[in-house]
């Protein structure tokens, strides 16, 4: 049964999914919203939130980048197996899942979308300083975590390293990730080492002209 996946290649979150699909060589159809015509109508239709990525298989639509990696690793799973069939282990990658999700992409994408607003009077400096604050303890913490680790969770690459990859690449992007946190650059390294992320980078390379507060000369 086909696949059809509605997300864009620049997106973080659509990024996390992709990875998934990429480990695995997982056929799909790729429905680039902002591009293909009709693409912004029919994922609306599919999730009235407009959020993406957006998984449609056969009558089923999965919302959400982490139930769309979930999905594909009960309904077609392959070789790389992204959540550990031991229930302790694979609360550990659910967990460092949410981790980057809630405390690396929600702070970075408030300065990102605070970067946007329409003028001066619509930004919230209070909120961005709370954001950076969050993201100099969030980096602290995972500089720690990784300590003698290659992944974030257990021995093997998981969820968790999908969900890891275009959050810190986006966020050292943002917010610099200070230069004493050797653990965490030299895991964001090995994150766009691995294939299946470069090649999504490689994606969204195109648009790097979009990114509000300015796409770095690196990555």
């Amino acid at each position: 049964m086909s696949l059809t996946l509605y997300a864009h290649p620049f997106s973080s979150y659509c990024q996390k999914a992709l990875i998934a699909f990429y480990e695995n060589d997982t056929p799909f159809t790729f429905k680039i919203l902002g591009l293909e015509d009709g693409a912004g109508d029919e994922l609306a239709a599919l999730w009235p939130m407009k959020r993406f990525p957006v998984l449609v298989d056969g009558s089923q639509t999965i919302i959400e980048a982490s139930i769309i990696i979930e999905h594909l690793h009960v309904f077609h799973p392959g070789p790389v197996r992204l959540l550990p069939d031991d229930p302790a282990e694979a609360l550990e990658v659910r967990t460092l899942d949410r981790v980057f999700d809630n405390y690396v992409q929600t702070p970075q994408q408030k300065i990102v979308f605070d970067a946007i607003r329409p003028s001066d009077d619509k930004r919230d400096p209070y909120g961005v300083a709370d954001a950076r604050a969050s993201l100099e303890t969030i980096y602290a913490w995972l500089d720690s975590h990784l300590e003698g680790r290659t992944w974030v969770a257990g021995k093997s690459f998981s969820m968790a390293d999908c969900s890891a990859a275009p959050a810190l690449f986006y966020a050292d992007w943002t917010h610099p990730i200070p230069a004493q946190h050797k653990n965490l650059h030299a895991y964001r390294a090995r994150l766009l080492a691995r294939p299946s992320f470069a090649r999504a980078v490689d994606g969204g390379r195109p648009y790097r002209a979009y990114f509000p507060l300015g796409a770095p000369d690196r990555d």
